[in-house]
């Protein structure tokens, strides 16, 4: 038994530093180690990786303490106009990174975040609900004002340069590559897929794996709106 435990220990002694060591070689400009590892450790482990739920609203996902997301970006929105955060200032919203060439977990989380809105009836009009692209290159405005004009009537598609979704990307600590397949010809975007519920201040609030239930995310939704009215925010 001793032997199996220190082999076990061992095992994750190796891939603790091997994780680290990859956060550290593939960190962006400007992040720190810390903030590497947590995402790559993230995108390892996908919607498994235990968060805190306290705080989260049920069926939603707390950040852990001290871990801040969300924040400044500056974009292009679907109608080719630079925005900010500041565009959003005082707004709620529900934010998903994506690419309008996903073939189906960005379809299926953005037909989610439209179920949750609707089942929230007019309290789903408080929210913003948006797409940020991983992938710039093909993503112009005017590719994302086609593609999110399907999910729902009031969805903001997000694009930029490559530094500046990178940057976006980096604030919520979003994974993504470009990956090519051996029997495809064009490439395809590797990505982490939660969806975050976004407060007036521009930090996430609460994060929501993925295939979570429309029903779970509205309810989830409804009760931190209740929340921040009856906090003045």
């Amino acid at each position: 038994m001793l032997t199996v435990i220190r082999y076990a220990s061992l095992a994750l002694l190796l891939f603790v530093a091997g994780l680290w060591g990859w956060a550290w070689t593939s960190r962006a400009p400007g992040e720190s180690v810390g903030e590497a590892f947590a995402s790559r450790l993230a995108s390892v482990f996908g919607a498994d990786l235990p968060v805190p739920a306290a705080g989260g609203g049920q069926g939603g996902l707390a950040l852990p303490p001290g871990l801040a997301l969300g924040g400044a970006f500056s974009l292009v929105d679907q109608d080719g106009r630079a925005v900010t955060e500041g565009d959003f200032a005082g707004r709620w919203m529900l934010v998903y990174f994506g690419f309008t060439h996903c073939p189906d977990v960005c379809p299926t989380e953005l037909g989610t975040m439209a179920a949750a809105l609707d089942t929230m009836g007019s309290a789903g009009d408080q929210v913003v609900p948006a797409l940020v692209t991983v992938d710039p290159a093909r993503d112009t405005p005017a590719a994302l004002k086609d593609y999110v004009s399907r999910f729902h009537p009031r969805m903001v598609g997000l694009t930029g340069t490559t530094e500046q979704v990178a940057e976006a990307a980096r604030r919520y600590r979003v994974y993504y590559a470009r990956a090519q397949r051996p029997d495809h010809t064009d490439y395809t975007m590797d990505h982490s897929s939660f969806i975050y519920f976004v407060g007036p201040d521009s930090r996430v609030r609460t994060m929501f794996r993925p295939e979570t239930p429309p029903e779970t995310m509205a309810a989830s939704i409804l009760g931190q709106l209740r929340s921040g009215s009856r906090g003045g925010s």
